[in-house]
């Protein structure tokens, strides 16, 4: 985000983005596939350099 000179702050006033959405970003916490889809848009990059795949716990059906 400081590469394209983004702020949490313009998320926000800017591109109308809530401040709910803005610390679950912050704070590494999931979010919709639209919110990580509107940030590629703002930031103007591909999906894979905002997210990274980290496996899980695997539960057992």
């Amino acid at each position: 985000m400081s590469d394209k000179r983004v702020t949490t702050y313009t998320l926000r006033e800017k591109h109308g983005m809530s401040h709910a959405t803005v610390q679950r970003l912050q704070r590494n916490m999931h979010v919709s596939t639209f919110t990580l889809n509107r940030l590629c848009e703002i930031l103007d990059c591909e999906i894979s350099d905002v997210v990274q795949y980290v496996p899980g716990n695997k539960t057992e059906q």
